[in-house]
């Protein structure tokens, strides 16, 4: 007799030991950053982190930080960089939706089937609460796609001679799109 496996769950995210989301009742794993994709992530991360230390407002996260929702496909997940308006415990993963989402593209990103899985992620956020998710493509389009909540299907475009944003999700936050292909 073959015996169904038991969806996986919150418990089991904190045993996974490396980057990991919940969909579908499926341990999610995802694979180790490239260098550019690490450093990119990580100057958005850097530059939210200098917007919570001057406005003391919201709390900026780095990669592998585990956002827990309760969706009926989904129950966490773990962008590039983050932001969050609201309580947290620091002993565990964030209690609800980022209120900002990033989500950088790696080589693997793209094409139809890449696109799909975007799409259905940023549908899933919103269905969450997060107000705006970024799409940084700084391998092929060298854009940010800015999704809202708001306009999901209609994201602004900011190109490289661009100042990007992410209103209303951090407000007065803003990002030169060059400063993240230095």
């Amino acid at each position: 007799m073959i015996q169904a496996r038991s969806p996986a769950t919150i418990a089991d995210l904190h045993h996974v030991g490396q980057k990991a989301e919940l969909v579908n009742g499926e341990t999610v794993l995802m694979s180790p950053a490239s260098a550019g994709h690490g450093r990119v992530s990580g100057r958005i991360f850097q530059s939210l982190l200098e917007h919570e230390e001057r406005t003391g407002h919201g709390y900026a996260f780095p990669d592998n930080v585990g956002f827990i929702v309760d969706l009926p496909q989904r129950l966490s997940f773990s962008p590039d960089a983050a932001y969050f308006v609201g309580p947290i415990d620091e002993d565990e993963f964030v209690d609800g939706p980022p209120t900002f989402a990033v989500e950088v593209r790696s080589p693997e990103d793209f094409g139809p089937a890449a696109e799909q899985t975007m799409a259905a992620k940023r549908a899933d956020y919103f269905a969450a609460g997060t107000l705006v998710v970024w799409d940084v493509d700084m391998i092929r389009d060298k854009v940010i796609r800015v999704y809202r909540s708001t306009a999901q299907n209609q994201p602004t475009i900011y190109t490289t001679d661009d100042t990007a944003e992410a209103e209303p999700a951090v407000p007065g936050w803003t990002m030169a799109v060059a400063t993240l292909l230095r």
